[in-house]
């Protein structure tokens, strides 16, 4: 796009954004900050050992359990990639943020989105192959097939979402560089552009748009069959247990899909209806919520890794009450 004389004479390369927190809500900051830092330690304690009982126990290296374990390291990286400098707005008022930081956020907070949702859809595809054709689960879903799905995902994910932080971060920024926010938020940071910024939100809402719903579509499918193979088991306890081991991803699928898509269509089609801090109270929730309840809902629904946590717990407890006495 071609600037006019005006543009070129007063454009200027901002070194800073300063992020305003949540609009309207400056006296609540202090208890948001609080709240956040419990999630964010609830976050990582529990993200962070999910991968590590995965990665140290022999017997959880079956395909669900590599992906979880990817999905936790996801969720630690998009929480870490907000939530520190949001509690800092909250609780001290350092609001500031550099250009280059700024957009590296963006960039993280994209790219593990979209990495988060084809795990999603790796996940029911491995619960399909489980249910519905379980002698040939280990012949399928072989060591080379994950790795090759896993890299298809990040592939994707950085293929779909680096033109995006390039057209923003290439805009001409010359007035403002107060973003409405408290992260750097694509919308919010493309409206203080001096030139048109519908390009890119259209590339991000087109394109968050086919990610999301052609994920969502094969996941539909592929519960589609797998409830077609459930019902079609003659004894009950034999579906129940069958519909036990989707409950987990069901769980974490409501978490991920249901407040990313509100987020995503109240900027874009209930910006006049709904006040500006709900919108940003509920882009925040959306990144910290899920990487917080994730593993909680995988420690309490999943036998195996409440076991082998309970285990590593009780052996790290009485390790070290005999080393004391």
């Amino acid at each position: 796009m071609m600037l006019g004389p005006h543009y070129n004479h007063t454009m200027k390369t901002l070194a800073t954004f300063f992020l305003v927190g949540i609009p309207g809500l400056q006296s609540s900051h202090l208890w948001l900050a609080i709240s956040l830092s419990v999630m964010y330690t609830i976050a990582l304690l529990g993200n962070t050992l999910i991968v590590t009982i995965i990665c140290m126990d022999s017997t959880l290296q079956e395909p669900m359990y590599c992906f979880l374990c990817i999905l936790a390291a996801v969720d630690i990286v998009m929480a870490s990639s907000v939530v520190p400098k949001m509690v800092s707005i909250f609780s001290s008022g350092d609001n500031s943020i550099s250009f280059g930081a700024c957009f590296t956020q963006m960039y993280f907070v994209h790219a593990a989105t979209a990495v988060e949702t084809g795990l999603l859809l790796a996940m029911a595809f491995d619960r399909y192959v489980a249910i519905c054709k379980p002698l040939h689960y280990k012949r399928i879903l072989t060591p080379q097939v994950m790795l090759g799905i896993s890299v298809a995902i990040i592939i994707r994910a950085i293929t779909l979402m680096t033109p995006l932080s390039w057209m923003v971060s290439h805009l001409p920024f010359c007035g403002s560089n107060v973003v409405l926010h408290s992260y750097c938020e694509h919308m919010a940071v493309a409206k203080l552009t001096c030139a048109d910024p519908m390009p890119s939100c259209l590339y991000s809402l087109i394109v968050s748009s086919i990610i999301v719903g052609s994920d969502v579509v094969f996941i539909a499918a592929s519960y589609n069959l797998i409830l077609w193979a459930v019902f079609g088991l003659s004894s009950k306890n034999a579906q129940l247990k069958a519909l036990s081991t989707c409950g987990s991803h069901m769980g974490v699928m409501a978490l991920f899909y249901l407040p990313g898509m509100a987020s995503i269509y109240v900027a874009w089609l209930g910006k006049d209806i709904v006040p500006l801090h709900s919108q940003v109270l509920l882009a925040d929730l959306y990144l910290v919520i899920p990487s917080t309840l994730n593993p909680i809902i995988y420690s309490l629904r999943t036998k195996q890794i409440r076991e082998r946590i309970w285990s590593r717990l009780m052996h790290c407890l009485f390790d070290h009450s005999n080393l004391g006495s």
